[in-house]
């Protein structure tokens, strides 16, 4: 209980950052990695038909999700730092990181 409160505390920091970069910036002229690009090819590839403007937490937790998940994030082993961290994900892009709209993706 206490790594995942700890996990969470630095996942909503992050998250707060975060929004505010994309909120101040153009995303398309923001690179928050030196791989970015290649996680984005990696993730089309991997995830084709995933909608991301507004997700479905169903298509996120079903089990075929979940073994595509992670074989993904250990592609970047040793290229991003906290590749195996989850993930707090917007379920709708336009809204900000609130409980109704925010998912843990991992």
């Amino acid at each position: 209980p206490r790594v995942e409160l700890a996990w969470a505390m630095k996942a909503h920091q992050h998250a707060q950052v975060y929004f505010n970069l994309i909120s101040s910036v153009d995303p398309k002229f923001l690179n928050l990695t030196k791989v970015d690009d290649q996680i984005y090819e990696e993730f089309r590839k991997t995830f084709k038909d995933l909608k991301i403007d507004v997700l479905d937490p169903e298509e996120l937790k079903s089990e075929p999700a979940k073994e595509k998940w992670r074989p993904f994030c250990l592609r970047f082993e040793g290229v991003v730092e906290d590749f195996n961290y989850g993930t707090l994900l917007r379920l709708d892009c336009r809204g900000g990181y609130t409980e109704e709209n925010t998912i843990f993706g991992g």
